[in-house]
């Protein structure tokens, strides 16, 4: 019974996250606010999902799988959303407003 309900609770937390990033991504003005969206809530929101699936199947053979798939994600959705945003930065896309960082390219461009 409690494990149903950690189980449920580890799911639907998931799952509204996923769905919280979703609308992000279609809502965010520019795709450095996307890709922070994405980072941020899909990472927590599958770790979330993996793990009540994990609190689900108990102890066994799928731990090790399931706890592999986890530390992938963690490592991965954060990296891509990172460096899909460097490749944004450097191309210069637009932007949804003017930020601190360029200040930096000026400065950087001079010495």
């Amino acid at each position: 019974m409690i494990t149903q309900a950690i189980t449920s609770l580890l799911i639907l937390s998931g799952s509204i996250l996923i769905l919280i990033a979703a609308i992000g991504v279609l809502r965010l003005p520019d795709l450095l606010c996307r890709a922070h969206a994405v980072a941020k809530a899909l990472t927590l929101g599958i770790f979330l999902m993996l793990l009540g699936l994990w609190v689900y199947l108990g102890e066994g053979q799928s731990a090790l799988k399931i706890g592999l798939a986890i530390f992938f994600q963690l490592v991965t959705i954060p990296l891509a959303s990172h460096l899909i945003a460097l490749i944004a930065f450097h191309r210069d896309l637009p932007r949804w407003r003017q930020r601190p960082m360029d200040d930096h390219r000026k400065k950087n461009n001079r010495g």
